[in-house]
């Protein structure tokens, strides 16, 4: 898939409830936005809808889906639909653990028209370990503890070049215009001066490389942060963490195997992240006091519940 990189990645928590909608929030899905790039992670019931309210659009390009509990795949056989009765062309890739060929198999059985769409639906299995590499960012699969065969997903943005000197480049003979750019994007340049031809490297005015910008998406699971040290980079932007439960509920958290707010922010704080997000919230919670208070606990950075139809923009590190 190509895309047009642009400097937005932008979060959309269209769905934040665990196991059964509410009136305030409806079952998971998270639209991730990065230039002209449309990732969709899980899709609950409902999500579609949930689009259309938060305006981030339809034109997803790949779903990504964590494991095949209801709650968070039966969205997509309404989406695909309204996605076909608006013309689409484009393929669309859906990836999942181990029986994505099989449920994916079972929505072309119960929507017979999907035959007559005017894109193709690929099916791709994946397995923690997994790199899926796209343009301008990787997409790295995840272990899961949740009692079935599952994942989570790691968005990770490539490196990007050094600050550009500007005052350098002049200093080397390179005019502003078009030259810019190109030692920007990492080309060499030449330039002459009298009789002299120079070549100037983007080494030359380029600083050190600067890390791409990261977010971490567990699904459902148990916290598993040593098992996830080796997949992840120093710092995370963002986690995005189950936390379905208080942990006046941490026995019934081990029992279904979910993780607590509280876990979720040990989770945080092992793996160094710089905002964490509780989400898959069960729907006997009417406040969230309690997870915000649990997590503040033993993580030191921000921590929020996201409402749904809330968007978070990740800015570049400093």
């Amino acid at each position: 898939m190509d895309c047009i990189t642009g400097e937005t990645l932008q979060v959309f928590f269209l769905g934040t409830s665990g196991s059964l909608p509410t009136v305030s929030r409806n079952l998971p899905a998270i639209m991730l936005k990065w230039g002209s790039c449309d990732l969709l992670f899980d899709c609950g019931e409902g999500t579609q809808q949930q689009m259309m309210r938060a305006k981030c659009g339809l034109s997803v390009n790949s779903i990504f889906i964590s494991h095949w509990h209801a709650d968070h795949f039966l969205g997509i056989i309404g989406l695909l639909q309204t996605m076909s009765f608006q013309g689409r062309t484009e393929d669309i890739t859906i990836y999942g653990p181990e029986g994505v060929f099989e449920i994916v198999e079972d929505m072309r059985q119960i929507c017979r028209n999907i035959s007559k769409f005017k894109f193709q639906i690929e099916r791709v299995r994946v397995e923690p370990g997994d790199i899926i590499p796209f343009s301008g960012f990787t997409i790295t699969v995840l272990p899961t503890d949740h009692g079935v065969v599952g994942v989570g997903y790691l968005f990770q943005e490539r490196e990007r070049p050094g600050k550009f000197d500007r005052e350098r480049a002049i200093e080397l003979g390179v005019k502003p215009g078009p030259l810019f750019g190109k030692l920007q994007r990492g080309q060499e340049v030449t330039v002459s001066s009298g009789v002299e031809t120079i070549t100037v490297t983007p080494d030359q005015v380029l600083g050190l490389p600067r890390r791409g910008r990261n977010i971490l998406y567990t699904g459902d699971t148990r916290p598993i942060h040593e098992r996830l040290r080796s997949y992840v980079p120093d710092i995370l932007d963002l986690m995005i963490h189950d936390a379905t439960f208080d942990t006046s509920e941490a026995d019934r958290a081990r029992e279904f195997q979910h993780s607590t707010a509280a876990d979720a922010g040990i989770a945080g704080t092992a793996l160094n992240a710089q905002s964490l997000a509780l989400f898959h919230i069960s729907p006997r919670y009417t406040s969230i006091d309690s997870h915000i208070r649990d997590a503040n606990h033993v993580f030191h950075g921000e921590v929020f519940v996201p409402p749904d139809l809330s968007m978070r923009e990740i800015a570049f590190p400093q």
